[in-house]
């Protein structure tokens, strides 16, 4: 057999290879949620971490592997890919399909998992906006998916919200820009696939009576227009009004998007029509991590930020690097260092904080004076943390109780 692999990894030539994927052993396999696949997929354990192996051809297993290391190299939220194994043969020299190997998310599952249960609506506004949002993103890349659906979406806790990522890439392509037409395609596609699982989950009785398949999928689009709309649209505003700039680049900032440079075209009437270049979501994601060298998603960063900028303001600190390390060490790391171990695999520790600073500012409210971190957090461990799930899913999961 031959490797082609970003990950060197000796466990890696101890997996069965020589034997069909569908007839891998159990020893082998780890039970995790998944969704549809033309493919056949097993879920493994190598060296405490999971990884996703999939059959499929050597020509398409190496595009998708080259696709993903790109999106990887500009920070797309998708899974990463990790080994090529192909040449592959049983004892009697048969040959085999090539595999390709990425690492699993972790705190993750697919779209199509939590579809199959009972859906709050306010948690399924939140799935649709993160989908919606990751196309948009995907689409300012330059990268059209082809294949967007609920099986091959994974979503993750991001402070409240989700936040989606990308699983499958074999049918992308990323070039240097969409046209009008090429995103249509896309979003069309994304659109008869949602409404096509949504249909299959509905037949076989695992989608809440509430949710319409149609209603799911006219939102998805309904949702990235909106978004779409607020990042391009050209603005026309009066010439002194400079604040009406200002006020334009914050709020992309505020949805995530960085904002490369401004162009201003001056109209009839002394009035100015601004053109925002966006490059890139995970403003705030970006800021924490150059600040502290915290990896989080972009609502949690958010959420973070918000908790620094009140300690500088706190602390009459001036120098932004000096009050980031003070606030690491003196808020952050002790915060995470006084969850217990045997509840730390409930929640990854940038959410665990986001969501005690959230409890903190409930029991606040309920008091009418700020109660303080210590007792927030002695509260949010004793009374919600010990009831929460392990989110950290690898020997298999309860959907129903994520």
């Amino acid at each position: 057999m031959r490797i082609t692999s970003a990950l060197v990894d000796p466990a890696l030539l101890d997996l069965p290879w020589s034997t069909p994927l569908e007839e891998w052993p159990a020893e082998h396999l780890v039970a995790l949620p998944q969704g549809i696949s033309r493919h056949i997929v097993r879920f493994v354990r190598m060296g405490g971490y999971v990884y996703a192996v999939k059959e499929t051809g050597e020509r398409v297993a190496e595009r998708e592997y080259d696709l993903l290391r790109a999106l990887e190299r500009i920070d797309f939220p998708a899974v990463e890919a990790v080994a090529i194994v192909a040449d592959r043969q049983t004892p009697d020299g048969e040959p085999l399909d090539p595999v390709l190997i990425t690492r699993h998310l972790q705190f993750s599952l697919p779209y199509r998992a939590l579809f199959s249960n009972t859906l709050r609506p306010e948690t399924l506004e939140r799935l649709l906006d993160a989908l919606a949002a990751l196309i948009v993103r995907m689409h300012l890349t330059g990268f059209f998916w082809g294949d967007c659906s609920l099986s091959n979406t994974l979503f993750r806790r991001d402070a409240g919200a989700f936040a989606a990522y990308l699983v499958d890439a074999e049918t992308g392509a990323l070039r240097s820009s969409l046209s009008n037409g090429q995103r249509g395609e896309d979003l069309e596609i994304a659109r008869v696939n949602i409404f096509g699982e949504a249909l299959d989950l509905q037949a076989a009785g695992l989608l809440h009576e509430s949710i319409d398949p149609e209603m799911v999928c006219e939102e998805v689009v309904q949702r990235y227009e909106r978004l779409w709309h607020e990042i391009t649209y050209e603005q026309q505003v009066e010439r002194d009004a400079r604040h009406d700039v200002e006020r334009r680049i914050r709020r992309l900032n505020e949805l995530g998007f960085d904002v490369a440079e401004v162009a201003l075209s001056t109209l009839d009437g002394g009035r100015y029509l601004i053109r925002p270049k966006v490059v890139d979501a995970g403003y705030h994601t970006r800021r924490l991590l150059r600040l502290t060298g915290l990896d989080a998603e972009e609502n949690q960063a958010r959420r973070l930020l918000n908790d620094l900028d009140a300690y500088r303001a706190e602390s009459d600190l001036i120098d932004e690097q000096q009050a980031a390390h003070r606030w690491v060490t003196e808020v952050f790391e002790p915060v995470v260092r006084a969850v217990p171990g045997h509840l730390r695999r409930k929640l990854e520790p940038q959410e665990l904080f986001a969501q005690i600073i959230e409890h903190k500012w409930l029991l606040s409210e309920r008091a009418g004076r700020d109660v303080g971190m210590g007792p927030a957090v002695q509260s949010f461990l004793n009374d919600v943390l010990v009831h929460r799930p392990d989110e950290q899913a690898v020997l298999g999961v309860d959907v129903a109780d994520v």
